[in-house]
């Protein structure tokens, strides 16, 4: 009986598992269309978005795209890296390579560094020559915001050599800087010792600056000698004006002496000239963007508000290096260099 009475209670018991998987088939299939128009309407969202954060003029989308690019150099895997610097390279023989070092991107390691050149010198030395072949070594530095010529070695005893001929300042070095004003003399000679200090303000910081040999006195105007900042090294930096226009000036710089930030410090802080996107050192008890005068904003078509991602324009464009004949390295200034000269109607000078 009992078996035969549980024929009739299946039939509705399969109906009603039917009936469940229609119900929650149709519901995943809702919760399924559901999804897909959420993901559509986000996606329409984000690129609403883009396109309003997207700056419409060309001056500052070059600016956005150039701080994307340090940020892309910063995340890309050390393979990649080393390519971009294998096609950066502008000259090579047996002792040594030159690149031209990209904007953005730091010499050494650091503090929320992930990719620097010092890292990917294994990987570069292999793209250039073999799998069997030595690292390549620094024999110098630049900041990670200065583009231009950098020299490597291919072994430790070229990377000695090369390294006492900076030390023992046999190599001549050219940079290009668009500044803020114009230096008064145009050319000359800025010879004031540097020295790390501490900037006491609300947001706590160090920053090299000048410490003088000599001051005037309030009375009298008279130059005094002062006692000697132990901590202060000799920093001299030759310039000369090469053109000058919307407020600004193209200079070009020899640092005859090698300390660290010395051209932007002795552009600042001793002509009164700090370098275009020098954020840094255009102020000293604050960290604030650059103030731009007003025909520099029109000629770059950048608003104030927009001034902090102007690019540091610092280029090291020429090296003469004696090593065993007189090699003599040039590099052309970065596309954002040369687009804010065109921009400014800035002439280079023709060497």
């Amino acid at each position: 009986m009992a078996a035969g009475g549980g024929g009739p209670w299946r039939r509705p018991a399969a109906g009603l598992a039917r009936a469940v998987r229609s119900v929650c088939g149709s519901g995943r299939a809702a919760a399924g269309l559901r999804a897909q128009e959420l993901a559509e309407r986000l996606r329409a969202r984000r690129s609403e978005e883009e396109k309003r954060e997207a700056p419409r003029d060309p001056a500052q989308r070059r600016v956005r795209e150039l701080a994307q690019l340090s940020q892309q150099l910063q995340r890309v895997h050390p393979n990649v890296l080393a390519k971009v610097l294998k096609r950066a390279t502008i000259y090579q023989n047996e002792e040594i390579v030159v690149i031209n070092k990209p904007y953005g991107l730091p010499v050494h390691g650091g503090p929320g560094v992930r990719n620097c050149i010092a890292d990917v010198l294994p990987v570069l030395a292999k793209m250039l020559e073999n799998m069997n072949t030595e690292p390549l070594h620094l024999c110098h530095r630049l900041d990670k915001e200065t583009t231009g010529v950098m020299v490597l070695a291919r072994s430790r005893e070229a990377a000695d050599r090369v390294r006492l001929l900076f030390k023992t300042r046999q190599v001549e070095k050219i940079y290009w800087a668009i500044t803020l004003g114009d230096p008064d003399p145009t050319e000359g000679i800025v010879e004031i010792p540097i020295v790390e200090k501490e900037v006491q303000s609300h947001q706590p910081h160090y920053k090299m600056t000048l410490a003088p040999n000599y001051r005037l006195c309030p009375g009298d105007g008279e130059v005094v000698k002062v006692r000697k900042n132990r901590h202060a090294e000799s920093a001299v930096t030759r310039y000369r004006l090469l053109g000058s226009s919307s407020a600004c000036s193209l200079l070009e710089l020899q640092p005859i002496t090698g300390v660290k930030h010395q051209i932007r410090v002795h552009l600042a802080y001793g002509l009164g000239c700090p370098i275009l996107g020098d954020h840094k050192y255009s102020h000293w008890s604050k960290l604030a963007p650059q103030k731009l005068p007003e025909v520099t904003l029109k000629r770059l078509k950048l608003e104030q508000s927009k001034a902090r991602h102007l690019p540091l324009h610092l280029h090291a464009h020429r090296l003469s290096l004696p090593l065993g004949q007189h090699i003599d390295l040039v590099c052309k200034p970065p596309h954002f260099f040369q687009k804010t000269l065109e921009k400014l109607q800035l002439d280079v000078t023709k060497d």
